[in-house]
């Protein structure tokens, strides 16, 4: 279990660093950093495969209605990915942190919504304070906070479509990627033909940077498949709140993007709603768990 919650850290640690990475890359437009994180993730990952030697087995679970529904996966993944590449560097990190404090809670609305999920009366609190804090937001940037918002929801659609896929994270991903690779590909050759493109025009290092953006896709990753198998799910819930942490640290106190006592106060909102929810949640766990007191003759 000790090497597990270690896997589970590592992934989330480097999910909350991934803004210093794609911050090196702010010169190169969103759309041709997700071309390429598209391209080399899905060469990576068909890499890793080959090399495991579980081609045969990925290949025998492709079937017409799971390619569907990975096909989905993956629109709703690139889509994510563009939002969060492009607020990373046009200096909305803090709101793409706020996106993924949201998620959670929004994901739970979507099993009410979707999956006909019932929430006890006090799993309805800390969606309706994060409502607040949305709320509250909005006026204090003096816009809807769009931005993590998009994040939230591609994200929270994203993990309904997975909860219903059949396959394991690495063949998931795998299959997501080759959905949308052909059109990665094509964007990629068309910027290219017209003289846009950026890949082996610009110094080596920003070439090297958006080739390692299949490695760092896929680490991380294959770390929170290999902790997801050896903790608990309740040790996961804790530990994803790593990488939206770390981010909401990266853009105040790195990057100087503005958060003043109005932006505390909302973004306070929303962490006090994630309190509670964690609360009841761990109050409602322990609740099922304790054995009933058997009745004295």
């Amino acid at each position: 279990m000790k090497k597990g919650i270690l896997y589970g850290l590592g992934a989330y640690a480097l999910w909350g660093l991934f803004p210093i990475y794609w911050k090196f890359l702010h010169a190169v437009p969103a759309l041709q950093i997700i071309g390429h994180r598209i391209g080399w993730s899905f060469i990576v990952l068909v890499a890793f495969i080959l090399l495991t030697k579980q081609w045969r087995d990925f290949r025998a679970a492709l079937r017409p209605k799971v390619i569907g529904v990975y096909a989905l996966a993956g629109i709703l993944l690139s889509i994510n990915w563009l939002i969060y590449v492009w607020g990373v560097n046009a200096d909305f990190i803090v709101e793409t942190s706020l996106g993924y404090f949201i998620n959670p809670l929004l994901s739970v609305l979507f099993g009410v919504i979707f999956l006909r999920e019932r929430l006890r009366f006090a799993q309805w609190i800390p969606v309706a304070v994060a409502a607040l804090g949305v709320l509250y937001l909005t006026f204090v940037y003096g816009r809807l906070p769009w931005i993590a918002l998009s994040l939230a929801f591609s994200f929270g659609l994203y993990g309904l479509v997975k909860k219903i896929a059949p396959l394991g994270s690495l063949y998931g991903l795998a299959l997501e990627t080759a959905a949308v690779f052909p059109v990665a590909l094509i964007y990629l050759l068309y910027v290219e033909a017209t003289g846009a493109g950026v890949f082996l025009h610009d110094r080596p290092i920003v070439d090297l940077l958006l080739a390692g953006a299949g490695v760092v896709t896929t680490i991380p990753l294959l770390m929170f498949a290999s902790a997801a198998r050896q903790i608990p799910l309740t040790m996961v819930g804790l530990l994803q709140y790593i990488a939206p942490t770390l981010q909401f640290l990266i853009g105040v106190f790195i990057y100087k993007e503005p958060f003043d006592r109005s932006h505390l106060i909302g973004f306070g909102i929303v962490w006090l709603a994630l309190i509670i929810f964690w609360v009841e949640n761990h109050l409602a766990r322990r609740a099922v768990a304790e054995p009933i007191p058997e009745l004295a003759d």
